[in-house]
């Protein structure tokens, strides 16, 4: 089958455009800038990874449970039209809701893909230049490892207006750095967050193994947006610094509401009015959305966006302690249980050599 053919609902179109108008940077000092910078840039040629030969795609999905996920992380898990499903019907309720959720982390992955690029082209440092080159490639190998893995779903859903919303204001700022702040502080902040979710509770090996693979990229992702934003900031004026908190906050919001799976809702006939109701007063999107942005908060204060209009819109929101997270802690976590992923495959794969052997 054909990957187009697995969409739920209807596409419109089969391309997205979206106009840009930016300069394209040169810079002619080939010099070192930044140690930290450059270090990032060489744990980035190191660490690249092939996703057909590191992850063991011979692994199945469930039939019922397709990430075998606890019943609790389906947000109408418990809702009346749900309890009243056959064991069939609400298969088929889990397999959409997680072919939407990994469908959204792919579309993200492209939009990664794309606003990286334009960092290449449009940054002023070539320390930048040079890491954001090999996050071209790491976001090239999400989609395509998202793929492979929604293929094994024969499902998936294009993306979600909020998400489409940020790419677009994006991709279309000419300022440099309203591109990290899109895409690598918010969007692949709160990615992470989620992905977290899926790496740490799903049962099944391959679904929770292709995730723990990109949170290890994805976590150098967000410390190059750190290093770049943190040293650019102090030189704004605060005026301009408001203007960035502005875009946060809307951005913030807009991330928040893109979860709330509407369209799996719609398609399967279920009433999405219903469906919200539940998930708001069950609890489950409040504690879900407030979780999202554990890795997003410490990373603005860190970067120096740390004004009242941000404080006060985190409080609103219910996520101003997040503050406190030790985001480099997070981040060699994610390290380390990727390469616990890698550990058990190979400890696997050695059994399996010598009982072969020994037949």
């Amino acid at each position: 089958m054909s990957f187009k053919d697995m969409y739920a609902i209807a596409l419109d179109g089969s391309h997205w455009d979206v106009p840009q108008n930016y300069d394209a940077m040169f810079n002619w000092n080939y010099d070192p800038e930044r140690s930290a910078m450059m270090g990032l840039y060489q744990k980035g040629k190191e660490m690249q990874w092939d996703a057909k030969t590191r992850i063991d795609w011979t692994q199945e999905l469930d039939e019922d449970n397709p990430e075998q996920l606890p019943d609790e992380m389906l947000p109408i898990n418990g809702m009346a039209a749900f309890e009243k499903m056959s064991r069939k019907e609400k298969a088929n309720v889990r397999k959409h809701f997680q072919a939407w959720q990994l469908s959204q982390f792919m579309q993200g992955e492209q939009g990664a893909l794309i606003c990286t690029a334009k960092i290449v082209t449009q940054v002023p440092d070539m320390d930048s230049k040079f890491y954001a080159s090999t996050q071209v490639i790491d976001e090239a190998r999400h989609v395509e490892s998202y793929k492979m893995l929604l293929s094994k779903f024969n499902l998936v859903y294009p993306m979600t207006k909020p998400l489409q919303t940020l790419i677009e204001q994006t991709l279309r700022d000419s300022r440099w750095d309203m591109t990290y702040l899109g895409m690598q502080v918010v969007i692949e902040g709160l990615a992470l967050a989620a992905f977290a979710q899926i790496r740490d509770h799903a049962q099944n090996p391959l679904a929770a193994s292709v995730n723990a693979y990109v949170m290890q990229d994805e976590s150098r992702h967000v410390a190059f947006g750190r290093l770049a934003l943190r040293d650019y900031y102090p030189q704004l004026s605060e005026k301009e610094r408001d203007e960035r908190e502005e875009f946060l906050l809307e951005a913030s919001y807009l991330m928040r509401d893109r979860f709330d799976a509407v369209e799996v809702w719609q398609n399967l006939g279920l009433d999405p009015v219903e469906c919200a109701e539940h998930m708001y007063h069950s609890g489950f999107m409040a504690k879900f959305r407030s979780s999202l942005f554990q890795r997003i908060v410490p990373i603005v204060k860190d970067v120096g966006l740390w004004g009242s209009r941000i404080r006060k819109g985190y409080e609103e929101m219910g996520v101003i302690d997040y503050a406190k997270q030790d985001v480099d802690a997070m981040q060699a976590n994610d390290d380390f249980i990727a390469r616990e992923f890698d550990a058990r495959r190979k400890h696997i794969e050695s059994v399996a050599a010598r009982a072969s052997a020994a037949e």
